[in-house]
């Protein structure tokens, strides 16, 4: 049984001594022996900074709260397919992945398919217990429950039947053409249909409510997956201790020990890593400017390495839920436009990225080589005040004494500004806000604390805007926009879809994108999906978001760039192949 212990205070204590002792060189990790001069062993950890403490670890959980964070996931978990630093698809718990036009991918007249895979043999759970088709069989009845809130995403909501034909072989049955077939996996938000232990799990599920299954320990603290590394602690507040996996299906990982430090604080993380107490960092640990730092710090010594990973879409999403919408001037496009002219992106660009930002009138990666196509279909709002200004004079709305936009029916436009409380966050907010009311908007900010940012329904109650990321996958992003995604109560606030943005035409372009397998259709779909988003503006679109990645580079090797980040779990997709170097 893994120990699962309540305290954090110790987190603290360890702030306070890191502090002190840095800029202290990196040290021996508490696990490391010092055998000889010069000598070190190999059985040490490898401890990890990251922001969030997850509510789960499994790669997909009916915890309310979605997947977890891409990086704490990944070391945990395995899936049919490994998604590379490139986004291609590699054979991970199968033999092989479906081809189109073959006997493991067929589409049928009638429009439905069928995929086949075989498993690779000898595979085990973290236990020891064998991995079985029927784990997959049972996976699929558990997501596709309502009351769970998983069954609304893709590709659950493709999947007409799982079947395990015998103890190797998985056959999905959809039900109509589903490009998204070959690779289950879209980005690290979705990760498609990952098994689940029947052994573990049947009996709950059978007898049992679906509340007894989202509060079965199996979620936290008796984690099992197939993962390269095994759960072996977890201490609430402070960290996840872990083992390498023996019987992992890419083999046995270098590295035998991970830890997974939380740090709320990112001054604390900044600390750590100066002391060699961790590592490495990731999942917005750190600020960019943090690891700017740390990059000037390590130019001369070589100690270490800036890793930039752009794998998230951040913009402005606007409330249009009728019932929540406060001002409910929000509502209306023409507000919403001069909002967008009055966003001066350059100032955000400078003040938070160091002028390396990746910004954008869009969610489609100008990388894509259709993206001339995109950039000339959709609707761009430069820097500009006056226009702006004409369009809230269109909304009814002209500047007062004090200079700001004021109506004479609903009286001064005030909307909410609000983000996650922290690092760039804060410093993203006041630059916006700021120019904002420069502009002759009276914005109010708000911070979400860190303690619910991955609670779905106060990310999606707001009530004027919310400045937040999301997975840059295209899928991901496409899908984020369409009813079936709206977080609400049903669904346990469970959708990407915080706008509460319902356009019926768009769900119709998406309806027909998920089903159409002919490349060049679907880049014409891309370009109206794309057109549409920028004419409505459920969301103000800024950047693509840098995410820092500094490891200590001279001790250890194996982190790649990702960009954009449609990886099996971003950085720590290949975590099995690190290894020390010294």
């Amino acid at each position: 049984m893994v120990r699962y212990i309540r305290q954090g205070a110790a987190l603290a204590a360890l702030a306070s001594l890191l502090a002190a002792c840095a800029p202290a060189p990196p040290s021996l990790t508490s696990l490391e022996v010092q055998e000889s001069p010069g000598v070190v062993t190999r059985d040490r950890v490898l401890a990890i900074a990251v922001k969030n403490e997850p509510r789960s670890i499994a790669a997909v959980s009916p915890s309310g709260g979605g997947v977890a964070p891409s990086f704490t996931v990944r070391p945990f978990n395995a899936y049919m397919e490994l998604v590379d630093d490139r986004g291609v698809g590699r054979p991970y718990l199968a033999e092989a992945l479906p081809q189109l036009n073959t006997d493991s991918w067929q589409v049928f007249p009638d429009g439905r398919m069928e995929t086949r895979y075989r498993l690779k043999t000898g595979l085990t759970w973290h236990d020891g217990a064998p991995l079985g088709a029927d784990d997959f069989v049972f996976a699929w009845q558990v997501y596709i429950v309502p009351d769970l809130g998983l069954a609304g995403s893709a590709p659950l909501t493709q999947i007409e039947e799982v079947l395990a034909p015998n103890a190797r072989s998985v056959v999905i049955r959809w039900r109509r053409a589903y490009p998204g077939a070959g690779i289950l996996q879209i980005g690290t938000t979705n990760p498609g249909l990952p098994p689940l232990p029947r052994h573990l799990l049947e009996k709950s599920f059978r007898e049992g409510s679906s509340e007894a299954l989202m509060i079965h320990p199996y979620w936290t603290q008796d984690f099992v997956g197939l993962g390269p590394y095994r759960l072996e602690r977890w201490e609430l507040g402070s960290f996840i201790e872990a083992a390498a996996f023996d019987g992992h299906a890419l083999g046995k990982p270098k590295v035998d020990q991970i830890k997974l430090v939380f740090f709320a604080d990112a001054n604390t993380a900044l600390a750590s890593m100066r002391a060699g107490a961790v590592q490495m960092a990731t999942d917005n640990a750190l600020t960019w400017q943090q690891g700017l730092e740390l990059k000037q710090e390590w130019a001369a010594t070589n100690a270490g390495t800036l890793l930039r990973t752009a794998g998230a879409w951040r913009s402005i999403a606007t409330q249009l839920r009728p019932d929540v919408a406060n001002p409910r001037a929000i509502l209306d496009l023409r507000v919403r436009k001069a909002l967008m002219q009055a966003l001066d992106r350059q100032a955000v660009n400078e003040g938070v990225w160091a002028r390396e930002g990746l910004m954008t009138d869009t969610f489609i990666a100008s990388t894509v080589e259709y993206f001339p196509m995109i950039d000339a279909a959709i609707m761009k709002y430069p820097f500009d005040l006056r226009a702006s200004e004409r369009f809230m004079n269109e909304a009814g709305f002209t500047k007062g004494p004090e200079g700001f936009f004021t109506s004479s029916t609903d009286g001064r436009f005030t909307p909410e500004l609000k983000s996650l409380a922290g690092g760039d966050n804060d410093t993203e907010r006041t630059i916006v806000a700021h120019g904002w009311r420069q502009a002759g908007f009276d914005v109010q900010e708000a911070a979400l604390p860190a303690a619910l940012g991955q609670d779905g329904q106060s990310r999606a109650i707001f009530p004027t805007m919310y400045s937040y990321s999301q997975n840059a996958a295209e899928a991901n992003l496409v899908s984020a926009f369409t009813s079936a995604s709206i977080p609400k109560a049903e669904n346990r606030w469970i959708g990407d879809n915080r706008p509460g943005w319902a356009n019926a035409e768009y769900d119709r372009i998406v309806d027909a994108f998920n089903a159409t397998l002919d490349p060049n259709e679907r880049v014409q779909q891309r370009v109206q999906i794309a057109r549409l988003v920028s004419e409505e503006l459920p969301s103000l679109p800024m950047y693509f978001q840098l995410t820092p990645g500094p490891f200590l580079s001279s001790l250890f090797r194996g982190p790649v760039p990702v960009t954009p980040a449609v990886t099996s779990g971003a950085l720590s997709w290949n975590i099995h192949e690190w290894e020390w170097i010294r």
